[in-house]
C-alpha cells in the first residue's frame, strides 16, 4: 500500500508540474497574442490617417487648392499644423512601427487563420514589413525634424540609382511589373471582398457590415488604382532608361487628372483613398490578429 501511495504522490507531483507548466504557458500566449493585438491595432489606426490625410490633399488638388503635394510629406506638413502637431506625427510615426512589427511576427510566427502558415502568406507579410519599415523611417526623421525630399523626388532619385547598376534597367522593370502586379491583386481582392476572411464581426450589426464592405471595396479599388499606375511608371522608365519618367504618389495621383476623364477621376479616385483610411480604422475595430 505505501507503494502505490508513493507512486500515487509521484504522479500528483507530475501533475502539478505539468498543470503548473501548462498555466504558465497560456499565460505567456496570452500575453504574446495581446501584443500583437496592440500593434496590429496601433498601427491600422496610424495606416488609416496617413491615407485619409492624403486623400483630402489629393481632393484640393483635384480643384486647384492646396499647395501641398498629396503623398506622405503633405500628409505630415498637415499635421504639422495642427494643435500639438509634433505629438501627432510622434504618434503616427510609434503606430507605424507596431504595423512594422506586427508584420514581422507574421513572417516569423504565422498570420491568424487557418492559413496563415503558408510559405507565400509569410512571404507576403515580410514584404509588407520592409515597405511599412520605410514608411516608419521616413515619418520619424520627419518628426525628429529632419524634413526630408517629397515622394516624387526620392522615386526619381531611387530609379536613377537603380539604372546605373549593372542590369538595372532590368531590376527597375522588374520592380515596376511588382509594383503593378501589386495593385492589381489589391483591387482584385477588394471588389472580392477578401478582407471579410480577416474580420471578426460576430457581434456586429447588418448595418455596420454593409459599411465595413463599402469602404473595403471602394477604398481598396482606389489604392489598388494608385499601385498599379505607379508600377506601370516606374516600367516605362526603365523602357525609356530615364528617371524622370517614375513617379511617386503625387505625381501619380495628379497623372489621374491628366486622363480624358479629367479631374474627376482624381476626385474619384483621393475619396477612395480617405474611405480606405476610414477602411483601416474599421480593420483596427474588428480584424482578427
Amino acid at each position: 500500500m505505501n507503494g502505490v501511495s508513493g507512486v500515487g504522490g509521484v504522479g500528483g507531483g507530475v501533475s502539478g508540474v505539468s498543470g503548473e507548466t501548462a498555466r504558465k504557458g497560456a499565460q505567456a500566449a496570452s500575453r504574446g497574442g495581446t501584443l500583437r493585438e496592440v500593434t496590429a491595432r496601433s498601427g491600422l489606426v496610424a495606416r488609416g490617417v496617413l491615407y485619409a490625410l492624403i486623400g483630402v490633399l489629393a481632393v484640393r488638388v483635384a480643384f486647384g487648392g492646396g499647395d501641398r503635394e498629396a503623398d506622405r510629406q503633405g500628409a505630415l506638413q498637415e499635421l504639422a499644423d495642427q494643435p500639438f502637431g509634433s505629438v501627432l506625427i510622434w504618434a503616427v510615426g510609434i503606430g507605424l512601427v507596431c504595423m512594422v512589427l506586427w508584420r514581422l511576427s507574421e513572417a516569423v510566427f504565422g498570420a491568424a487563420g487557418p492559413d496563415g502558415d503558408k510559405p507565400a502568406k509569410r512571404l507576403a507579410s515580410a514584404g509588407r514589413c520592409v515597405f511599412y519599415a520605410v514608411a516608419a523611417f521616413s515619418v520619424l526623421v520627419f518628426a525628429s525634424g529632419g524634413g526630408g525630399s517629397s515622394g516624387d523626388e526620392q522615386s526619381r532619385d531611387m530609379t536613377a540609382k537603380s539604372l546605373g547598376l549593372p542590369g538595372g534597367q532590368w531590376l527597375v522593370g522588374a520592380v515596376g511589373v511588382g509594383i503593378a502586379v501589386a495593385g492589381v491583386v489589391i483591387a482584385v481582392q477588394a471588389a472580392r471582398c477578401r478582407f471579410r476572411e480577416h474580420l471578426a464581426m460576430g457581434g456586429a450589426s447588418r448595418g455596420w457590415r454593409k459599411a465595413v464592405d463599402f469602404l473595403g471595396v471602394t477604398g481598396g479599388l482606389a489604392r489598388g488604382a494608385v499601385f498599379t499606375a505607379a508600377g506601370g511608371f516606374v516600367v516605362y522608365a526603365a523602357l525609356r532608361y530615364d528617371p524622370g519618367q517614375a513617379k511617386g504618389l503625387d505625381d501619380t495621383l495628379r497623372a489621374f487628372a491628366g486622363t480624358p476623364a479629367g479631374p474627376w477621376l482624381l476626385v474619384a479616385v483621393a475619396v477612395g483613398l480617405v474611405l480606405f483610411g476610414a477602411f483601416s480604422w474599421a480593420m483596427a475595430r474588428w480584424r482578427e490578429v
